[in-house]
């Protein structure tokens, strides 16, 4: 069967609840979209209010309280909020990726420890972590552990490593700058290989079921890990899932049964979280990117700017000033299209009013650089 690359942004739109917003426990929407990208605190709050409806930030607030949503270091390295029964799984998938990237880095292997000797303290660890420790408190365990200083940067890449999750500290968003850790309740199972291959079938499993039709090439840019990997898992998954023809004659992959609505859905316009992870989630993003964009919301430190929706398609970009919300286009848009994304804009405002009204303030030096614009207007609140 072939699909188009207007159906697979459909798709994608479709499964990630952007083409309407849904009524859903905040549990049940975490782990229809899979995860959450969080290293910025306030995006995994804009991505549900841009998925549910009457979406209240308390009960999101709740639920990392409770630990039942949680946040962590797993897919492209980069942090994740994923409801709490994920974590496991997720986390033993990513294993060799985290094992390789984390304690094979120069800033670790230069404290002179080795990852067996990694191991060992990553098991003596998590039993200091059994509450909530701030990163000062992990370094002056390690250092007394060690008998030495430890360099700032070999710590954080063995806390990146460890499973631990973020805890709580506060803010309007549920996490200040300066984090603190807590164990994963559930440690992940990190030595056998078996476990961690059946982890990536399961991660690849729920990939596609939040962001499917995909490649072997996107599932591996999802997760960031070997093709290799990827193959052997889809492999082993062959007698589950369903194979396309995807644009230009590639190999595609999805759940039988799942979420494929017509080219010719409507897709309302959105305003759209900083590294929100349908602009990440694949190795040719332009199923929601189109290319000439790419450079100018995926900026050269990796920064992803908080993006205008059109149709399903980026078309600009967006932040908070102190009168509104400033939209740039980078192509002329419809009245029309202005008219909803007004609407949008007026929701979002009274959204961040109560917590961060200038969210994603210290960004603001990419529209001092410059970003092109077709027409950039002021969309105030009511």
């Amino acid at each position: 069967m072939k699909v188009t690359a207007q159906a697979l942004n459909r798709a994608t739109l479709a499964r990630q609840l952007l083409l309407g917003r849904e009524s859903l426990d905040v549990q049940d929407a975490v782990r229809r979209v899979v995860a959450l990208q969080a290293q910025e605190p306030a995006s995994p709050y804009i991505a549900l209010w841009n998925r549910l409806s009457g979406f209240d930030p308390a009960g999101f607030d709740l639920a990392l309280a409770r630990l039942q949503t949680v946040k962590a270091t797993l897919m492209r390295l980069t942090l994740h909020a994923v409801h709490a029964e994920d974590y496991r799984t997720f986390r033993e998938a990513m294993e060799p990726t985290l094992r390789g990237s984390r304690l094979g880095d120069p800033r670790f292997t230069a404290s002179g420890l080795t990852a067996d000797d990694a191991d060992v303290l990553v098991a003596e660890l998590l039993k200091y972590a059994d509450r909530p420790r701030t990163a000062a408190e992990m370094g002056g365990w390690l250092e007394a552990r060690l008998g030495a200083p430890m360099e700032s940067a070999a710590q954080r890449m063995l806390r990146q490593y460890a499973p631990l999750w973020h805890a709580r500290t506060g803010g309007p968003w549920s996490f200040e700058t300066r984090p603190s850790y807590v164990a994963a309740d559930t440690p992940p199972v990190l030595a056998d290989p078996e476990v961690v291959a059946e982890g990536l079938q399961i991660l690849i499993r729920r990939y596609l079921e939040g962001f499917g039709p995909a490649s072997v090439a996107d599932m591996a840019q999802f997760a960031l890990v070997q093709r290799a990997r990827v193959r052997s898992a889809v492999s082993a998954l062959a007698d589950e899932l369903e194979q396309l023809e995807g644009p230009g004659d590639t190999v595609m992959y999805d759940i039988p049964g799942a979420p494929r609505p017509t080219e010719d859905s409507p897709a309302p316009p959105r305003l759209m979280a900083m590294w929100d992870s349908i602009l990440l989630a694949y190795a040719d993003r332009s199923r929601v990117i189109p290319p000439a964009y790419r450079k100018h919301v995926t900026r050269m430190n990796g920064d992803v700017l908080p993006t205008i929706l059109v149709d399903g398609y980026v078309a600009g970009v967006w932040r908070p000033v102190d009168s509104g919300i400033e939209a740039t286009a980078f192509h002329p848009l419809r009245g029309p299209v202005w008219e909803e994304l007004a609407a949008e804009a007026r929701s979002l405002i009274a959204f961040l009013a109560p917590r961060d009204p200038r969210v994603y303030k210290r960004y603001d030096h990419w529209w001092i650089k410059g970003l092109p614009s077709a027409e950039t207007r002021l969309l105030p609140g009511d």
